[in-house]
């Protein structure tokens, strides 16, 4: 296909009236694809005691299967989405299609840990690139309209995978063997990719003669390495020389990279747009409702087992309200109603307002009336997540032209993958620290702290020191979200203001 223009899509593609004729049709697609990839992100999860037995796999073993997925997808967000502006949109989400299930067949056949970490690094190369041209893809087939609406069923894609995919691979694994949880993945990359081929509508962007070779290398490396250092942090400790040097080295590459984007003629990412108010307040906000969401279930989990005595399926399953109120809310319309009628930045304040309500609900209920407490917090939380995470989607995605649809969405995945490493980092610390200097103990964690203490009296004293430093961190992250909330809100405020004036 020979691009005649610098937006080259279909005619199809952008009929009057509405968006591509059968673009409910497509999302549809592209949310099934979209779900796969995110299944795999915790599906593996719940298959760990199978695959220490199965593969004679050692923790190194299990921490780089469940890593090198992710690690791989983060790495290659941006460089994936300028290859779907680039060569195709269509193309690169039929790639991804392809390699996503070559590498689930070659997981599900595995026969030793390292064909498996290998597999699960290929099906990130796959994820990445669906990750960034599903959101792409919508982008160009709505219309303003419809944009919003359509962005918030994608986004709720986001919040069933969490939900679905520790359940999912509990039931697989009780009725078949671990390999199992990969090859449910080839049906659906079969149908996606027959749907893909026929439905979805082909557009591109020719950014010069030349790719941006350099930037996708030190996008790719820095990135990577900055993820590696947040994956690895809580374990091997944030001060630890493997950690710091994996931080600085993907600091200095990042910076590096900015440097060349803002030299070259032709950049994949071009730092003009951290010049767009509407652009930084989207962008503020995304990365700290990622943020108090995921380090704030990080923290519950261990809150439901560690306090409350729930198994590990129990406890995922108390989770589950937060990403069903978020599907609920998202499938019925009811952020997409209330934003145009409360514009952009209140419905990104009041989403985030209700977000750092349910944490600190979270904080001060949950002990004093236990699970009760806890579940009235995540419902708010998701009600906030439902109003918020759509909206500013939104905002980052029509604060980015039309034909870099692609590198706006990986600019919207690598910001929830820094926000959802953030949050685990910064209030696990805050909970770590806190627990230490109430407890006055020096064991890394509650079990080790718990197996050390002599009697009863004393492990009580134990877990309520660390239900106080689990209450301290909720509310630091309440706090947090909140002021990135009236942040990102007056940024995006003044951006409207200047744009009429």
């Amino acid at each position: 296909m020979t691009a005649t223009t610098a937006e080259t899509p279909t005619p199809a593609a952008t009929p009057s009236g509405g968006g591509h004729p059968q673009r409910w049709l497509i999302l549809g697609v592209v949310c099934l694809a979209q779900l796969t990839v995110l299944l795999d992100n915790t599906v593996l999860n719940v298959a760990i005691p199978s695959l220490t037995r199965e593969l004679d796999a050692s923790t190194s073993d299990i921490q780089w299967m469940i890593n090198a997925y992710a690690l791989v997808q983060s790495g290659l967000l941006l460089t994936a989405g300028n290859a779907a502006d680039r060569y195709g949109r269509k193309r690169m989400l039929l790639t991804g299609l392809a390699v996503f299930g070559l590498g689930s067949l070659a997981a599900g056949l595995a026969q030793s840990s390292t064909q498996l970490i290998a597999a699960r690094a290929g099906m990130g190369v796959g994820g990445a690139l669906l990750m960034t041209t599903t959101l792409a893809v919508v982008v160009q087939i709505f219309d303003d309209t419809e944009r919003v609406k359509a962005i918030a069923i994608w986004s709720t894609v986001s919040s069933l995978g969490f939900a679905a995919g520790p359940l999912l691979g509990g039931f697989v694994l009780d009725h078949f063997w671990w390999g199992a949880i990969f090859l449910i993945n080839l049906p659906v990359a079969a149908l996606g990719l027959a749907a893909v081929t026929v439905l979805v509508p082909e557009s591109r962007h020719r950014q010069g003669d030349r790719p941006d070779l350099l930037g996708a290398l030190l996008s790719t490396v820095g990135m990577t390495s900055v993820v590696y250092a947040i994956i690895n942090g809580p374990e091997d400790g944030w001060t630890s020389t493997e950690v710091l040097a994996a931080a600085s080295l993907g600091a200095l590459v990042l910076a590096g990279f900015a440097l060349w984007e803002l030299k070259t003629p032709y950049p994949m990412l071009d730092m003009h747009f951290f010049r767009n108010q509407r652009f930084v307040g989207a962008v503020a906000g995304a990365i700290l409702v990622a943020f108090g969401m995921t380090g704030s279930l990080f923290l519950l989990t261990q809150h439901l087992q560690f306090v409350l005595g729930y198994d590990p399926l129990a406890a995922g399953l108390r989770t589950a309200p937060l990403a069903l109120t978020v599907v609920a809310l998202n499938l019925s319309g009811a952020g997409a109603r209330l934003l145009p009628k409360l514009g952009t930045p209140v419905t990104i304040a009041l989403g985030m307002a209700l977000v750092s309500a349910g944490l600190a609900s979270i904080a001060l209920l949950g002990g004093a009336h236990g699970y009760g407490g806890m579940l009235l917090g995540l419902v708010i939380m998701g009600a906030g997540v439902a109003l918020s995470m759509p909206a500013m989607a939104n905002a980052i995605m029509s604060a980015i032209p039309p034909e870099k649809a692609g590198v706006g969405a990986g600019i919207n995945g690598t910001l929830a993958e820094f926000g959802n490493g953030l949050g685990v980092a910064v209030l696990g610390a805050v909970l770590n620290a806190r627990f230490a200097a109430v407890a006055s103990v020096t064991a890394a964690s509650l079990p080790a702290a718990l197996a050390a203490a002599e009697g009863r009296a004393e492990r009580e004293r134990i877990a309520d020191a660390f239900a106080s430093g689990l209450e301290t961190s909720q509310l630091v992250g309440a706090v947090a979200v909140l002021a990135g909330g009236l942040l990102a809100a007056l940024l995006l405020r003044r951006a409207e203001k200047g744009a009429r004036g």
